[in-house]
């Protein structure tokens, strides 16, 4: 069977179940290693980002709806069984290595849009030399007030002279230092940055509709999800060390169903990347997008 084939069978038996398949794993326990533990916690990352860049492929592990049905009602049945807290526990620690990954390439990115050190020294020295035209003008300045007390007109003239031609070589300075920030480093002139939730690069350029498309896609969103289960874990491993509360009814803080509110995550993702590129100074490189 070609590996095209087995990733279609894999994807039908995730949706119909094995026994739907006719497969002989149709007599699987939920305790099975066979069985994705994820799959019964909650999500397989596998099934977050089909069809996008970070596609993982089918799950090599069984997703059916009958184990995971069995498996919610054995928890609620007998929820101190030690099995039940060491699947959870290694459904938190596989999302945190998935999420870890991510950020790993976030970080990758980001030294990849870092100026070079060649571009560093150059920045560096071109604001020594601004720093030094500038006192070089301001001591000038103090000279043509004192030769103008003394009345010597002519040699007051020649440092005005001088002072303008100092002007004008800090004007080029400052000029060469502005085009050196605008398009040193890899961003260079796309003014490319890295999305800090899913590690795609995004340019300050972007119109509306592509930075909808971006943080309404299905590889952003499914890091969305991850990253708030990461924080729903924490919440409830908090919850569990202080206590439950009295009369807390049951069912109380579940989470969340996978998939709803992604058109407020997208919204809010990227109101708040353009919020930041505003306050970076980018207002001149956007105004024909955002505007």
């Amino acid at each position: 069977m070609g590996r095209l084939a087995e990733m279609q069978r894999k994807l039908l038996e995730q949706m119909m179940g094995p026994e739907a398949m006719g497969v002989s794993n149709a007599n699987l326990h939920w305790s099975d290693e066979k069985v994705c533990r994820n799959f019964l916690c909650g999500t397989c990352p596998h099934t977050l980002f089909t069809n996008t860049k970070m596609d993982l492929g089918a799950c090599p592990k069984s997703h059916t709806e009958r184990l995971k049905t069995e498996f919610l009602a054995a928890r609620e049945a007998n929820p101190s069984d030690p099995i039940f807290a060491r699947f959870q526990t290694e459904y938190e620690s596989n999302i945190f290595a998935f999420v870890d990954e991510c950020d790993r390439r976030i970080r990758a990115a980001h030294r990849r849009l870092e100026k070079t050190p060649e571009e560093n020294a150059k920045t560096t020295n071109l604001m020594r030399e601004i720093a030094e035209i500038e006192l070089a003008i301001q001591g000038g300045t103090e000279k043509i007030e004192t030769l103008g007390e003394q009345g010597k007109v002519d040699e007051s003239m020649r440092e005005m002279a001088a002072i303008e031609a100092l002007k004008s070589e800090k004007a080029d300075k400052e000029r060469e230092l502005q085009q050196l920030t605008d398009t040193s480093g890899a961003s260079g002139h796309q003014k490319l940055r890295v999305c800090d939730v899913c590690g795609a690069y995004l340019s300050v350029l972007d119109s509306d509709r592509r930075l909808a498309d971006h943080f309404g896609g299905k590889m952003h969103l499914g890091y969305h999800e991850l990253r708030n289960m990461l924080i729903k874990f924490k919440e409830d491993r908090d919850k569990r060390k202080m206590g439950p509360p009295s009369g807390a009814p049951a069912g109380a803080g579940a989470p969340p169903t996978p998939g709803r509110g992604g058109e407020r995550d997208y919204r809010s993702s990227r109101d708040d990347y353009r919020d930041r590129e505003r306050d970076r100074g980018y207002e001149r490189h956007s105004r024909g997008g955002y505007e």
